[in-house]
């Protein structure tokens, strides 16, 4: 009888945080809503986009882009002017799940260099999928989505930090 308890026990104990361990990372792992307007479709959870085009790094939670400048990685609200012609709507962007990537920026300098210049990537502005409704609708945007009215440098990443809004 005692093993029987124990055994039911543990079972119990088990389940309860197996339930605790996936409600938790539900909740930790949906940042939709801070996903800029630029951002690529399909992706419940991003915490940073490499852009292989111009080797740069956007923090999806810190609004703010992170590139090498003299052997230092800086990290700012803007894209420097030396990427002021880059269309963040049309350069292809890689989700990276890690911290700190630009700690192993030549990692991601080789696996993805073949994405350098490939054109094409849904944007989370042009989806109709509901889960980027809070995207639809904003100032002077009429119903349409982050319009390029709306985000006044064309998304090159200087006016709105890549935000989509103000």
């Amino acid at each position: 009888m005692k093993k029987l308890l124990f055994v039911l026990a543990l079972a119990a104990s088990t389940l309860t945080f197996k339930q605790a361990d996936a409600q938790l990372r539900v909740s930790l792992n949906f940042n939709i809503g801070n996903q800029p307007a630029w951002g690529p479709t399909g992706y419940d959870r991003a915490d940073y986009y490499y852009l292989p085009d111009i080797d740069t790094y956007y923090s999806v939670n810190n609004h703010d882009y992170v590139y090498n400048n003299g052997g230092q990685w800086i990290h700012s609200g803007s894209l420097p002017a030396r990427y002021s012609n880059y269309d963040l709507y049309n350069g292809y962007k890689v989700v990276v799940n890690e911290p700190n990537p630009w700690l192993h920026a030549a990692t991601y300098r080789t696996k993805y260099a073949g994405y350098r210049d490939r054109r094409g990537q849904a944007v989370i502005r042009d989806s109709r999928d509901n889960k980027y409704r809070n995207h639809w609708n904003g100032p002077g945007n009429n119903g349409r989505g982050n319009a390029y009215g709306h985000d006044r440098d064309h998304g090159r990443g200087h006016d709105d930090h890549g935000r989509g809004h103000h």
